[in-house]
């Protein structure tokens, strides 16, 4: 009776592994056609997006547009949000950050100075200089005066408050 008990666990535990391992050959046949499914290339082409336009004012939100080529592509035009700091120097194009040197000398024939700048960073693979060079007025080149004569002033000053 034992013996008969020990074939029957033997023949389900055979049977069990049996299942098993069909399942488990199914399964694998199954992975391998969904490669195969994914097979088809798209023509559609790379996404080429416009400058950030800010929603009101030179900086801060705003939106830009993307259009990409392909006859079978699903979208081929969408429009995305982005954000121009407005800390950064506009008259060099708003997507592009520059680290500036100190201001040079003045200039005197041009009563300017110079500095350069190098290009930091750009969002958006924007189309940036890598150096630019701006320019100012120097201001004004006077003389700085002598401490002294301004407690001069002062003390003559509150001299003549006393006698009037």
């Amino acid at each position: 009776m034992q013996q008969q008990q020990q074939r029957q666990m033997f023949t389900a535990a055979l049977l069990a592994l049996v299942f098993l391992l069909a399942a488990v050959s199914t399964t694998e046949a199954g992975k391998k056609e969904k490669p195969e499914k994914k097979a088809k290339k798209s023509d559609c082409g790379e996404w080429q997006w416009s400058v950030c336009v800010p929603t009101s004012g030179d900086c801060g939100l705003g939106t830009r547009e993307g259009t990409r080529t392909g006859a079978e592509c699903k979208q081929t035009t969408k429009t995305q949000k982005c954000k121009i700091p407005c800390n950064w120097k506009k008259q060099f194009g708003a997507e592009c950050k520059y680290q500036f040197q100190a201001w040079g000398e003045c200039d005197l024939n041009t009563a300017l100075k110079t500095r350069t700048g190098n290009l930091k960073r750009a969002l958006h693979n924007a189309d940036c200089q890598k150096t630019v060079t701006i320019s100012k007025p120097c201001g004004k080149l006077t003389k700085p005066k002598p401490q002294e004569s301004k407690k001069k002033k002062k003390e003559g000053k509150k001299q003549e408050k006393m006698l009037d």
